[in-house]
């Protein structure tokens, strides 16, 4: 294993002011509620999506990419700042980043880059921001119909950078011609929904969104081929969280907190490959700027994985971490994964753990409250009912892919217990994550179950709460740059 220590400011051996005919490109495709394991380069039996298969065969598919939240704007706010969501000033669902934060498209487009967005915003109040030249919506159902467009119509003398925003697969789902239509059977389910005709249909639905999805990035891979410039642009496939099912969107476990991460780029990519190297979604902020010869400015605390791209055994970093707050319903959770294990502290363990997908808004929501109340769940269908909740939890990641069986209370894991907690706790006061005194309140009562009848939820007390405190704003938080721990240190071993 090769481990990279290096700086984000130290020499590469790429040139530090390339000339402009050697910058790469860069196109980022994003899309809406896609979880990693619903894709075919990453071993889903039915699901197709041929043209990303074909970007990871030909290029490097990552098997450890996490996001830092699993919830749509906090989680781009993240990306397009390079900073965790309590430093960005954005952490919760609906908040707009603020204007003094640093965009990295804006670096690029300073440095001569033609910069664009088209499709799902998410982060700005209007489809202007001084990242980029040009905005758009997007067009159909998907918000992708002009992605191809944009590719033509850029100005050739300048290396881009394109941020492609799919609506696909946000709920309500619309099905149309440019993808797959499929059946129930088709469907894999996972333990923790039930297994009903309801389920397997919505679940069909979503599989028809993820597969559009794969069908405009091929179109737009073409044309990027036919122009000549495939060869030395950088493509990077993601989602923004897990799929909008229950216990998958919002939560931390890998089902909501994976993100595909297929990256193609011939230039570096030289045998195609798979890593397990841990990369975080900020991680994508530093690796654009180095390879477009930027030096990476002290607010972003993401890592350069350029490293990875030459050698798919190479570190860059040991640990991630992610966090969990208001999306719907209050909430302030913490994760860090390293090794085999992935830890969840819950400082809410006193709320119901819930998420807006979780409730009985959705389709395989309700069929799962439906199943609750008629106590015909299994122990591990039943974690979104939980109140109290578990304050830790622990999972050793190869034995329990979905994050099942909680070990925290078993002895024979309290070493690994201890670590989890130091890891956190350092991340903690280096961030400057706080605990909000006044949090934003619930948008709704959500349903309860009494003597097996379901009591259904509240009144919507608006399309959106107006925010209280964040996480992070005791600490002014925006103004912290440090990146927290990247590597174990022997103090996190013992």
């Amino acid at each position: 294993m090769v481990v990279y220590t290096g700086s984000l400011h130290a020499e590469t051996d790429l040139n530090p002011k390339p000339a402009a005919d050697l910058r790469p490109n860069i196109v980022f495709f994003i899309a809406d509620d896609m979880s990693q394991e619903d894709f075919g380069a990453y071993g889903h039996p039915t699901l197709k999506t041929p043209n990303i298969d074909t970007l990871a065969a030909e290029g490097m598919r990552f098997d450890n990419a996490y996001l830092t939240t699993s919830s749509c704007s906090p989680t781009r706010c993240s990306i397009i700042t390079g900073r965790y969501p309590h430093n960005t000033g954005a952490p919760e669902l609906h908040s707009k980043l603020p204007d003094d934060q640093l965009r990295f498209p804006e670096l690029l487009r300073e440095a001569g880059y033609y910069t664009a967005l088209s499709g799902k915003n998410h982060m700005f109040k209007g489809y202007e921001d001084r990242a980029f030249d040009k905005m758009s919506r997007g067009v159909g159902p998907s918000g992708s119909e002009e992605w191809v467009d944009f590719v033509k119509d850029r100005p050739k003398d300048k290396p881009f950078f394109f941020w492609f925003a799919a609506y696909d697969g946000h709920r309500g789902w619309t099905i149309n011609d440019q993808a797959p239509v499929y059946a129930p059977e088709d469907v894999i389910v996972p333990p923790y929904l039930v297994d009903t005709p309801a389920v397997r249909e919505d679940l069909a639905q979503y599989y028809h969104e993820v597969s559009r999805y794969d069908h405009f990035i091929g179109l737009v891979t073409e044309e990027l081929r036919q122009q000549g410039v495939l060869e030395n642009t950088l493509i990077v496939v993601a989602s923004d969280n897990g799929r909008p099912f229950p216990r998958d969107k919002t939560y931390l476990y890998d089902s909501g907190i994976k993100t595909p991460w297929v990256v193609h780029y011939p230039r570096l990519i030289k045998e195609p490959s798979v890593t397990d190297s841990f990369v975080s979604v900020i991680d994508l902020s530093a690796t654009c700027l180095e390879l477009a010869g930027i030096e990476a400015p002290a607010p972003i605390q993401g890592q350069s994985f350029t490293p990875i791209l030459k050698d798919p055994e190479a570190v860059v970093r040991e640990v991630v971490f992610a966090e969990h707050n208001w999306h719907v319903y209050q909430s302030h959770e913490r994760m860090v994964r390293f090794g085999d294990y992935l830890y969840i502290k819950n400082n809410y363990p006193n709320l119901q753990n819930l998420g807006h997908e979780s409730d009985m808004v959705y389709l395989s929501g309700k069929e799962l409250w439906k199943a609750q109340a008629a106590g015909e769940t299994l122990s591990h269908q039943q974690q979104i009912f939980a109140n109290p909740c578990p304050q830790e939890q622990l999972f050793q990641v190869s034995r329990d892919p979905y994050q099942l069986w909680n070990l925290a209370e078993q002895s024979a894991y309290a070493h690994i217990l201890g670590q989890a907690r130091s890891l956190l706790a350092d991340w903690t006061e280096q961030t400057g994550d706080t605990i909000p005194a006044n949090p934003t309140p619930n948008r709704r009562e959500p349903p309860r179950i009494v003597d097996g009848e379901i009591i259904p939820m509240g009144k919507k007390h608006g399309r959106q709460n107006p925010h209280a405190e964040f996480p992070g704003a005791a600490s002014d938080a925006t103004e912290i740059n440090h990146p927290g721990p990247i590597l174990l240190t022997p103090s996190h071993k013992k």
